[in-house]
């Protein structure tokens, strides 16, 4: 098979990473790092305990696929096509490739309006086997450092990120985020009205998945 002499892919699947074909491929379509990419779908619908994602219907029945693309912010997730991971995955790369050019490459805050429609909220906050609960972005940067090899105590929040549009920051130096209080639910907001894909975390962290963040490319 073509696709298993893919390194990315093989890479991607020796981390436990599910759907990694379609994965790397819309990360390849879209210019952005597989490894991110996945970490995304492992926030979405993994959770702390694995780096693989899963497609389902989450949130409520608004969260479609993969990365969980809320049909209440887009028109995308009203249709079937929502479900099949390759056409979620593309979307989702396609709102991480815009947020990151809207943010000159800054990774973090990228993130952060994924899922909450602000480059500098902490999102939705989950609860970490170790007792650690972390917002959104610093969450998918524990799941990206799992999947890029590194250990896992290093995983959490950067102290440098490179400004690479479109491209995932290099993270020289990994430490782990100080606590965060409880209490912090999701809040996914529009940002401007544009039908881009703004999924959400599934992980049942007690928080109040109501509304739904979006971006514009």
């Amino acid at each position: 098979m073509i696709e298993s002499s893919n390194p990315a892919i093989r890479d991607l699947t020796r981390h436990g990473v599910a759907y990694a074909p379609q994965i790397v491929r819309a990360a390849e379509k879209h210019g952005v790092s597989a490894q991110l990419l996945a970490a995304v779908a492992a926030q979405e619908t993994g959770g702390p305990g694995s780096n693989a994602g899963s497609n389902i219907v989450g949130d409520g029945g608004h969260g479609r696929g993969l990365f969980q693309i809320d049909d209440r912010w887009h028109a995308f997730a009203r249709d079937p096509a929502a479900m099949d991971p390759q056409a979620n995955a593309d979307y989702a790369a396609g709102m991480i490739a815009g947020l990151l050019q809207r943010y000159g490459g800054n990774v973090r805050k990228a993130l952060s309006a994924y899922n909450a429609g602000d480059p500098n909220a902490t999102g939705t906050v989950t609860p970490w086997q170790d007792g650690r609960r972390l917002g959104y972005a610093d969450s998918v940067l524990r799941h990206y450092a799992q999947i890029a090899g590194a250990p896992p105590e290093l995983a959490a929040e950067s102290t440098s990120e490179q400004q690479n549009v479109n491209q995932l920051a290099t993270f020289a130096s990994l430490m782990p985020p100080p606590a965060l209080p409880s209490g912090n639910a999701h809040s996914y907001r529009q940002l401007g009205g544009g039908d881009n894909a703004h999924p959400e975390s599934i992980v049942d962290d007690g928080d109040d998945d109501s509304s739904r963040n979006e971006g514009v490319l």
